[in-house]
């Protein structure tokens, strides 16, 4: 893929992110009163960040969009460590690992 497409396909994530009300989603994820251990995939918060977040790590392992890229834009391991208590949680719960397993992949490319 070249660059204009990462771009391209960059600035459609980002209007995806609108659209699935990722600004407030964080928004609620950096306030003072939110509890990551406490949360759970049921909190819109989470469970928006964490569509966003696996969706965006699958394109990235599928070499669909430059991993590198995302990671200059998003802070990923900031948005996994608030979501992770959440993840894990559903993990055990529904018996599947792989549940979000491209979004903490990415999260943990991230330095």
């Amino acid at each position: 893929m070249s660059a204009h497409d990462d771009a391209a396909l960059l600035i459609q994530i980002a209007q995806w992110s609108t659209q699935l009300g990722l600004q407030d989603a964080t928004r609620t994820l950096w306030s003072e009163s939110f509890d990551p251990e406490a949360a759970t995939t049921d909190d819109d918060a989470v469970a928006t960040v964490l569509a966003f977040g696996e969706t965006v790590g699958t394109l990235t392992s599928r070499g669909l969009i430059d991993t590198d890229l995302i990671l200059d834009w998003l802070w990923v391991a900031g948005l996994w460590r608030q979501v992770a208590p959440a993840a894990l949680k559903a993990r055990a719960r529904f018996g599947v690992p792989e549940l979000y397993e491209n979004f903490e992949a990415l999260a943990g490319q991230q330095t």
